[in-house]
């Protein structure tokens, strides 16, 4: 983990919150395909949906969110699923108490 390439993942609104829908996805999307989107993920569509703009901007927005090993991604034929990486949240939250 990367503390620096966390913080700044999270310093933007639209990205917490897909962090939070991430976190119980069932209550924000609606199943793609008949995916369990707790083991799966979520499609970048649902979240373009859920965020109200563009494709390029969800998908920077989950990029982002990836390459701060917050969220991990799993290509299923041609679309790929976002999910949280919930050992690396444990990390940060630990790291927090420690350091902070």
């Amino acid at each position: 983990m990367k503390p620096i390439e966390v913080f700044k993942a999270l310093s933007n609104e639209s990205r917490l919150e897909i962090l939070q829908w991430l976190k119980e996805p069932e209550q924000y999307f609606t199943p793609h395909e008949g995916i369990d989107m707790r083991e799966i993920g979520v499609c970048v569509s649902q979240v373009t949906e859920k965020l109200n703009m563009t494709q390029s901007t969800a998908s920077q927005y989950l990029s982002i969110l990836h390459r701060a090993g917050l969220i991990k991604t799993e290509r299923l034929g041609k679309f790929t699923y976002y999910k949280r990486d919930e050992e690396v949240i444990r990390e940060i939250g630990e790291y927090l108490k420690q350091e902070i």
